[in-house]
């Protein structure tokens, strides 16, 4: 199934003492690019979380926020940092005494100091932490991958359709070639008369002129290759892995085959039907710039 590479997911669960928030979003890239923020203690989570996606994620420059909220605080200490609080009131009193102040001061004045209360938590069970977050980092990567694949089916019939319209072209283009190479034909004779009026014709000479014109003008070959390419492009898109890079280098090849033909044509009518393909085959790589 095509996947789009622009997605979001979020899953929020509260688990075991723990509320965890975990949010994916991701554009399009030419391979995994990751970046998470996690809080600055469970920064083991990091390399996990990322391991854990790139194993549902193949492609796309994608961003994880984690959150982890700690509702159980009991086990937390607040301790007192007395080397900072013993300088903090040596300098109170230096100053009462330097200025003639009343040494008012107590400890609820010191304890709003920066870091003379530190807040001491146990340590925590990293693996406990990490199978909850994986459990709330799963769900979020579904909803995640359900947006991509929604986003995907539409670009799978855009796809498709334009691959249609190509398709019909060609075999409009197959069915007109013989018919260029009978009116050159014609016109040949027409012109040689033209030029000698009655007079008997080499038809040897005509014939071997409109065989040149048609080996010039063949375009069998190109058009046969073209109905494989995109029979293959259209099997990429039920694939289930990553195609994306698969299907921009088949559009190489399929623009490369039209243009053969666009260059090989000397007909109006085959010179449209050229020009309108390469309209959708250039629409088609857009699409396929944000395929997984």
């Amino acid at each position: 199934m095509v996947k789009s590479m622009t997605g979001f997911g979020r899953a929020v669960k509260e688990l075991d003492g723990y509320v965890i928030t975990v949010e994916l979003k991701s554009v399009n890239h030419r391979y995994f690019e990751f970046s998470s923020r996690c809080p600055r203690q469970y920064g083991f989570i990091d390399e996990k979380i990322k391991s854990f996606v790139n194993s549902r994620v193949e492609r796309g420059k994608i961003d994880c926020y984690v959150g982890i909220e700690a509702l159980n605080t009991e086990s937390a200490d607040v301790v007192v940092n007395h080397t900072l609080a013993s300088a903090y009131v040596k300098a109170l009193k230096e100053m009462a005494q330097s200025y003639d102040l009343k040494e008012d001061f107590g400890a609820s004045t010191i304890s709003r100091f920066s870091d003379v209360l530190v807040v001491k938590k146990a340590e925590e069970d990293e693996e406990k932490i990490w199978t909850l977050v994986k459990e709330v980092a799963s769900e979020a990567i579904d909803k995640f991958i359900e947006m991509r694949q929604t986003e995907g089916k539409r670009m799978h019939d855009d796809v498709y359709s334009r691959s249609s319209f190509i398709l019909d072209c060609v075999s409009y283009i197959e069915e007109r070639s013989p018919e260029t190479v009978k009116e050159y034909n014609d016109k040949l004779v027409q012109r040689v008369h033209d030029l000698i009026g009655d007079v008997s014709l080499d038809e040897n000479r005509v014939i071997q002129e409109v065989a040149i014109f048609a080996d010039k003008v063949a375009v069998a070959e190109e058009t046969v290759r073209l109905r494989s390419h995109i029979e293959q492009l259209r099997g990429f898109l039920d694939s289930d892995t990553a195609i994306g890079r698969k299907m921009d280098f088949l559009v190489q090849e399929i623009n490369r085959e039209t243009n053969t033909i666009g260059s090989k044509c000397n007909d109006v009518d085959i010179a449209r039907r050229v020009v309108d393909m390469k309209a959708e085959i250039e629409k088609i790589r857009e699409q396929i710039q944000n395929i997984e």
